[in-house]
């Protein structure tokens, strides 16, 4: 019983279990390069660094698998602040850009989805490799800084230069290369804090052979191609660092409209340095001219006023920097207030009374600022009862004031405020103020009718506030219900005239506006308000704006529209609408919804259903197109190997496709062909007809022949119902001779075309395809798989018929398509030998089973097919899976070889050959695999054996070497 048990241990240790693929698939993705790269590391973190030179072209192509096609969209980690992706995402599989810059190197993300699972996302991280030209700076300690570089000095040459990778520096005196350790009045070291980024050079007291021309070489030892610069620089015993002198006065003070010129020029510095001009630290305004130190500002304008630095630099020390203000002169904004006596409490002027006129303007420069006052066109000057001052601490500078202190009659008149510089040039600004018995506070009002305000939407409309008094302030306009701006952006807007204009109002700009006046231009008292309120009306708002709806004939369907928000929202009416024929019509309730139902659709009912829901600002509208059209078709793009070789001169390719949402409208009948070959006009048409129902998920194939190679063909799917024709899908079908490089391959061989497998023809007989419904056992029933590896009868494999006329030792060789491995660089570097698993089921049952051998063919290695995998003999009526890892260095073929035993009882078959990207993985879940070593198998069957009494029994072992050799034991 032992034995039993033991036996059927083992036994279910090699069982495997059945893989099973379904047409609806989420999706899978991949990123694949053009090949421009300097440098592809394999995948780390599942992601892959691709490394570029700056200026090159990058192209990534995101490959996707998956069924609906997924659909693709390319992002990007921000690389800098300013970088933003070209200011959006990518929205198809090909990435490209053209002479790629340092900022952006990052990360990208490749996102597939196609509403099945989760999004499938790849990440690639560029990485941009440049080296710009080194600069060298030199500088002295800090202790020892001299206008110039004596004896006895230390000096300090820094190189420096920008690069990714990080830059290695080397230096040269003349055409000596110097080293840590060559010379002892040299060091060569690598700062601390500069993180090994800069070289600096330390000559130490400095001697006469010292004083030389130094070559600082930067390098990133050629990466990418990448030469290495240097930059040379002439020590001496006059170098030194700039020094410069401006020749203009500081500040300078000018009318607009004036030339101005600043000229800077140096008064020492070795070797001679460069000058600069910036305005504020920024650039220089379009129109200035710059010749060497001199800058000239034609027309100069207040905008262009400010500091302006003159800054010179020869790479010896710090650079040197001076500066001048510009000032250019300028008068605005004249307003004038009245205060009546404070000390009174009043609003009103009054004879024998104190009243105070202050008068306000801008100036540049302020301390240039002049006033002077006219009474009647007649200067005024400052008296016991007529005070004038220029400054107030209350009020902000630019400020003069009258005190008329126990006003009588005769102080009534125009009082007149000159605002003017001192040198001249500018225009004076003057502002008058009327003083009289007519002169009283300002009052404010709405007009009747003026508020509420009821407007649409789109409208142009005025608010307004009547103000009276003399004279009249300005008004200013604010939201008094809400925090919010006002429609031109500002908290407060100025009205002289007391009129608010919105043009083009908007629902947001309902509510209460408030009307104050300003001391300005007026009484300076408590400020007088009002408020009017505005109500903007629009059109219902509905859901949904618009929607498709398909239906088959005779089928129920509802249509249902719902009011958002409207205003006024109490009296909405609503018609339905079929084109332009009134279905129903009413007025709405409590609901804020209508419906209208179609209890059994005819042809008379497809068309557009239009809901129209109306208030006293107008109409919104729901639509809904009704239609019977089929969905577009799906196209099934995972089908490996769809094209074949059909003839030396045309060739076939299986066209698959599911059908979108079949049960939502009528049965599909036919569906129309249309191809073209790209670049031509002319169409060329078949209906392909359909019988039955289609299922949601039905794989539909169609086989298209005759296609001419090497053209490409543009294939138009149209599905047509009782309706007519529905929503069209199109594709490009395009020939390759062969596979342009590696991607996932399975070939369970249910194609006519074999996934473009060959045979080979140096071999003594070819391989077969068959299914075990097909195949005829009455010659051979002992012998040969029962089903295909799915367990499925009606399923494909290819295997070798040993029957007559085929003699032992006879070989069948197949041969997969040729893949491309192993990119080289334009730069000449290769990258290491990438990792593949080759895996295949086989299945060798009889008592003639000769052998199965699997073997490695590579391009340029000719007559030397490595061997990969190989077993003999009989080994039971089941399926199993081989798995082996390999490693091409060039293009390859895998060569799968089956040998005839020595009787026709030996037929050998294989299915479900795949090639993975990377290591062989463990086994899955539902599968056992399981290796021993010749010794422990051995331990583990006398252990068995001798627990059992029972009849020996004969039975086979399989164990795996280290090579991969699978080997046969016998018991």
């Amino acid at each position: 019983m032992g034995l039993v048990f033991g036996l059927l241990w083992l036994f279910n240790i090699f069982l495997e279990g059945i893989h099973c693929q379904g047409v609806y698939a989420p999706p899978t993705v991949r990123i694949i390069h053009s090949g421009h790269a300097c440098n592809i590391e394999e995948e780390r973190y599942t992601e892959r660094v691709y490394t570029i030179r700056e200026g090159e072209t990058l192209e990534l192509a995101c490959l996707v698998s998956g069924h609906p096609r997924p659909q693709i969209r390319w992002t990007k980690t921000a690389g800098s602040a300013s970088d933003r992706f070209q200011d959006s995402s990518v929205f198809n599989e090909t990435l490209r850009i053209i002479r790629i810059q340092r900022h952006q190197g990052g990360r990208y993300y490749c996102k597939a989805e196609n509403g099945l699972g989760s999004p499938a996302i790849k990440s690639i991280r560029v990485d941009v490799y440049y080296l710009d030209d080194p600069i060298v700076t030199v500088h002295q300690s800090i202790g020892e800084a001299k206008e110039q570089f004596y004896y006895e000095r230390t000096v300090f040459l820094r190189c420096m230069a920008n690069s990714n990778p990080p830059v290695r520096y080397s230096w040269r005196r003349g055409k000596e290369f110097l080293s840590q350790g060559s010379d002892k009045g040299v060091e060569i070291y690598e700062p601390f804090f500069t993180q090994g980024e800069t070289k600096i050079l330390k000559l130490k007291n400095l001697r006469p052979q010292d004083y030389a021309n130094y070559s600082c070489i930067a390098s990133v030892r050629n990466v990418c191609g990448i030469p290495e610069k240097n930059v040379l620089f002439k020590l001496s015993n006059k170098t030194a660092s700039p020094t410069i002198k401006l020749l203009v006065e500081d500040p300078i003070v000018v009318n607009p409209g004036q030339s101005v010129t600043l000229v800077c020029v140096t008064s020492g510095g070795e070797p001679t340095p460069t000058l600069t001009w910036v305005r504020n630290t920024d650039e220089l305004s379009k129109k200035s001219r710059l010749n060497g130190g001199t800058l000239t500002l034609p027309s100069i304008s207040m905008e262009e006023a400010g500091v302006y630095s003159c800054v010179a630099s020869n790479n010896v020390g710090n650079p040197a920097k001076k500066s001048t203000a510009i000032v250019v002169r300028g008068l605005k904004k004249g307003r004038f207030w009245i205060t009546p006596d404070p000390y009174h409490n009043d609003d009103n002027i009054q004879i024998g009374r104190e009243v105070k006129i202050s008068c306000q303007v801008e100036a540049t420069p302020p301390e240039e600022l002049l006033f002077s006052w006219l009474k009647n066109g007649r200067p005024l000057r400052s008296s016991e009862r007529m005070v004038i001052t220029h400054t107030d601490p209350d009020v902000q500078p630019g400020t003069t004031n009258l005190d008329i202190i126990d006003l009588k009659f005769t102080d009534f008149g125009t009082y007149t405020c000159v605002a003017a510089l001192k040198n001249g040039g500018i225009p004076e600004v003057s502002i008058d103020v009327n003083i009289s018995s007519t002169t009283v506070p300002p009052e404010l009002t709405v007009p009747r009718g003026k508020s509420p305000m009821v407007v649409q939407e789109g409208d142009t409309v005025d608010l307004q506030c009547l103000v009276s008094g003399k004279p009249k302030p300005i008004i200013l306009w604010s939201r008094a219900d809400k925090e919010v701006p006002m429609p031109d952006g500002s908290l407060q807007t100025e009205s002289y005239d007391g009129v608010l204009r919105i043009v083009n109002v908007s629902r947001e700009m309902t509510g209460t506006y408030r009307c104050a006046t300003s001391q300005y231009n007026g009484f300076n008292v408590k400020p007088r308000e009002a408020l009017v309120e505005l109500t903007v009306q629009y059109p219902p708002v509905v859901e949904p704006v618009f929607t498709e709806i398909r239906q088959g004939l005779g089928r129920a369907f509802t249509l249902n529209c719902r009011v958002l928000r409207a205003h006024p929202s109490k009296v909405l009416k609503y018609e339905w609408k079929l084109g332009t024929r009134l279905l129903t019509m009413g007025q709405f309730d409590q609901r804020d919804e209508t419906d209208y139902h179609v209890r059994a659709l005819n042809r008379e009912g497809y068309g557009e259903y239009t809901c129209e829901v109306t208030n006293e600002a107008g109409a919104g509208a729901c639509r809904f197109l009704v239609t019977g059209r089929a969905y577009a078709p799906e196209f099934y793009y995972d089908t490996y190997s769809a094209l074949w070789q059909n003839r030396p001169r045309v060739y076939g390719f299986k066209l698959q496709w599911t059908q979108q949402n079949p049960l939502s409208v009528d049965r599909i009948v036919a569906y129309r062909l249309g191809m073209k070959q790209t670049g031509q006009s002319r169409w060329w048409e078949q209906e392909i007809p359909m019988e039955g129902a289609i299922a949601k998920g039905e794989l539909i194939t169609h086989n298209l022949t005759e296609l001419i190679k090497p053209e490409a063909y543009l294939v138009r799917l149209t599905p047509i119902t009782r309706f007519g024709e529905g929503d069209s899908t199109d594709r490009i079908i395009r020939y390759s001779g062969e596979i342009p490089a590696l991607t996932d391959l399975l070939c369970s061989f249910e194609d006519e075309a074999v996934c473009m497998f060959t045979q080979d023809k140096t071999d003594d007989f070819d391989w077969t395809r068959h299914s075990a419904a097909t195949r005829d056992t009455k010659y051979t029933p002992n012998t040969g798989p029962s089903s295909d590896r799915a367990g499925s009868k009606q399923g494909f494999y290819m295997y070798i018929e040993t029957s007559r006329p085929r003699l032992e030792g006879e070989k069948a060789r197949l041969l997969t398509p040729t893949f491309n491995v192993a990119h080289k660089s334009p730069y000449g570097t290769v990258t290491a030998a990438p990792t593949y698993c080759f895996g295949f089921y086989y299945h060798m049952y009889g008592k003639h089973i000769g052998a199965l051998n699997a073997y490695l063919r590579q391009k340029g290695h000719s007559g030397s097919d490595s061997s990969l995998w190989n077993l003999v003999g009989n080994q039971g009526d089941r399926w199993k899976q081989a798995k082996v890892n390999i490693h091409p260095i060039a293009s390859f073929q895998l060569v799968l070889e089956g040998i005839r035993g020595p009787g026709i009882e030996g037929d050998i078959a294989i299915d479900d050959v795949t090639i993975e990207e990377g290591e062989c993985k463990d086994p899955p879940p539902n599968s056992k695999c399981f290796f021993l070593t010749e010794r422990a198998l051995l331990l583990a069957l006398s252990h068995l054996l001798s627990k059992s009494t029972a009849m020996p029994l004969y039975f086979s072992f399989f164990f795996m070497d280290v090579s991969g050799i699978v080997s046969e034991m016998t018991f």
